[in-house]
C-alpha cells in the first residue's frame, strides 16, 4: 500500500469541521508556523522520501557561479538587488541589433529572494527569479516613457538601471525623470530592457503596453542573471539615488 505524504499548511485557526456527517466525527486543527524549529526533529519518513530527489535537485542547484562582495535584498524605492537585477538586463539587451538599451526596468515583487554576500550557486539565483520570463525590449515613446515612471511612482519605486534617476513624492506622484543625464524627450523613442512579463502591462506597470514594438528573446532573465554573475565575479552592488523619495 502506498503512503502519500501530505503537507497542509493552515494560516487561519483554529478550525474545526466534521469529517464524516454519519459519524459525526470532528477532525480539529491548529497553526504550525513554519520556522526552523521544525528542523530540530525531522520527520524521518519525510526525509527518506526527500533523499530520492535529493542527487537530482543538488545536481542543479549546487554549482558555484561566483562571488557577491555583498548581500543584496530587494525593495522599494531603490534596493541592491533591484539596481544589480536592472543593470544586468541591460548588460544582454543587445540581442537585437547590437545596441544596448536605454535604460533597465524589474519589478520589486519578481525578485523572490535575495543574493547572499560570499559564494553564489545556481540555485541562489533560480531561487531569485524562479519564473520563465524572457528578456524583451520595449520601444516606447517618450511621452509613454514618462508615464510609465509616474506608474513606477505610483507604486513607490520599482528597479531601474543606473541610467535611470527619478524624484517622487511620498505619495507617489512624479516630480523629475531622466534618462542618459536628461529630461525625457517627449517625440523621441527609448528601448527599455525588461521582462516579457511586464510588457504585457502587469504588475500596474500599464504604460509599457503602448510599446511602438516588442522584441522578446529566447534568453530567460535568470539565464542573464547566471551568465553576469560567471563574467563579472565578483559582483556588487551600490544604493545610487536612482529613485529619491521628496
Amino acid at each position: 500500500m502506498k503512503k502519500t505524504l501530505l503537507l497542509l499548511f493552515i494560516f487561519n485557526c483554529p478550525l474545526s469541521f466534521v469529517h464524516n456527517v454519519s459519524a459525526q466525527r470532528v477532525i480539529t486543527t491548529e497553526r504550525i508556523e513554519v520556522t526552523n524549529r521544525l528542523d530540530q526533529h525531522p520527520d524521518p519518513e519525510a526525509l527518506a522520501i526527500m533523499e530520492r530527489y535529493k542527487p537530482a535537485v543538488d545536481s542543479i542547484m549546487s554549482p558555484v557561479l561566483g562571488e557577491s562582495l555583498v548581500g543584496m535584498s530587494g525593495g522599494r524605492p531603490e534596493s541592491l538587488l533591484s539596481n544589480w537585477a536592472a543593470d544586468v538586463l541591460v548588460e544582454y539587451s543587445d540581442f537585437e541589433d547590437g545596441r544596448r538599451a536605454d535604460m533597465g526596468l524589474v519589478n520589486v515583487g519578481g525578485l523572490r529572494n535575495n543574493m547572499p554576500q560570499g559564494t553564489v550557486r545556481r540555485g541562489d539565483i533560480i531561487l531569485i527569479s524562479p519564473f520563465d520570463n524572457r528578456l524583451a525590449i520595449v520601444h516606447l515613446k517618450g511621452s509613454d516613457l514618462l508615464n510609465l515612471f509616474r506608474d513606477i511612482a505610483a507604486v513607490h519605486g520599482e528597479g531601474v538601471s543606473r541610467e535611470v534617476r527619478l524624484v517622487i513624492t511620498k505619495d507617489g506622484k512624479l516630480i523629475e525623470a531622466k534618462v542618459g543625464g536628461q529630461p525625457i524627450d517627449p517625440e523621441r523613442t527609448y528601448r527599455i530592457a525588461t521582462l516579457d512579463y511586464l510588457a504585457e502591462g502587469n504588475d500596474r506597470l500599464y504604460s509599457l503596453k503602448k510599446a511602438q514594438r516588442l522584441d522578446v528573446s529566447n534568453l530567460f532573465t535568470r539565464d542573464c542573471m547566471m551568465r553576469y554573475v560567471k563574467e563579472h565575479s565578483p559582483i556588487t552592488s551600490k544604493f545610487e539615488g536612482r529613485i529619491v523619495v521628496k
